[in-house]
């Protein structure tokens, strides 16, 4: 189980990974060769906003990631993907413009993300929460939804895994 309570957070940093790419150019007529450095896929940074098909909203969303690897939470809107925000391990990020209206929130975790396919490449792992989140905003308040991904003795928000292709991507 998962502790699901109302709260509010911080956003942080991020990484840039690099590698290189040895050449040999054509023409040469000598065996020299040319290294030419690349950026590898950078891993995004803790609060990114992956996806955002509803934004302008004023409900808030708070997401602690007590585990040891990344992760990505999705928010579904009916059918629709209407969010997705990447949470680093051991990291908080709180985004700020949910759109009012009932969730459910989906999560994957994994090491190497590929922003391309929107996946872990390596020890994926997908889930969804039980219970559907509501964002209401009145003239006076708005929803703050605080989602914490480490299991937590008398969390109350149990999840379930679902399959790659069931996962919004």
């Amino acid at each position: 189980m998962v502790k699901l309570r109302p709260l509010a957070g911080a956003i942080l940093a991020s990484v840039l990974l690099t590698g290189s790419i040895a050449a040999t150019p054509a023409a040469a007529s000598t065996a020299e060769t040319v290294t030419i450095s690349a950026a590898a896929a950078a891993r995004p940074g803790n609060g990114k906003i992956l996806y955002s098909r509803y934004s302008r909203g004023q409900g808030t969303l708070k997401v602690k990631n007590g585990n040891r690897t990344d992760a990505v939470i999705t928010l579904v809107r009916g059918r629709s993907k209407a969010l997705s925000v990447y949470v680093r391990a051991r990291s908080t990020a709180t985004v700020r413009v949910v759109r009012d209206g009932t969730y459910t929130i989906f999560y994957t975790s994994g090491h190497r993300f590929s922003t391309s396919s929107g996946r872990f490449t390596r020890n994926p792992a997908y889930r969804r929460f039980d219970k559907r989140l509501r964002f209401v905003t009145t003239s006076t308040s708005s929803t703050i939804w605080t989602l914490t991904l480490t299991p937590t003795r008398g969390g109350n928000a149990p999840t379930r895994g679902v399959s790659p292709s069931d996962f919004p991507a």
